[in-house]
């Protein structure tokens, strides 16, 4: 199972988004500070302001949402997903990219977490 934890800036905002959207499954919830949400064999820990994750490092660097890693999420019909999160209000960053491998496009999560959507061929 792979983990990615992601720095977020509302943990419920951040769960219902994802569960919403691309069908995780909250599994833990730390009182707003924190959660576990799972799909397949992903699970993507959500850490809020209050979580050690965005403490301020001992260089003076504070963690935050945002950045070009990111998460790659399989889609099966691109033009729906993008769609149906455009109803949404969803930010992109790109328009959808074609490539020899298939389909791409960025999408941020509510902090600003980029989300890079695929289709493969």
């Amino acid at each position: 199972m792979a983990i990615v934890r992601l720095l977020v800036h509302d943990v419920a905002v951040s769960s219902a988004f994802y569960c919403e959207m691309f069908g995780f499954v909250e599994t833990e919830n730390w009182g707003g500070a924190f959660a576990i949400i799972g799909r397949d064999d992903l699970q993507l820990w959500l850490s809020g302001p209050q979580t050690s994750a965005a403490k301020t490092l001992a260089d003076g660097r504070q963690p935050a949402p945002g950045g070009w890693n990111r998460v790659v999420l399989p889609v099966s019909d691109m033009a729906a997903t993008v769609e149906r999160l455009r109803t949404t209000g969803a930010t992109f960053r790109s328009d959808i990219v074609q490539g020899p491998g298939g389909q791409q496009i960025l999408c941020d999560d509510p902090s600003g977490n980029p989300l890079e959507l695929f289709q493969a061929r």
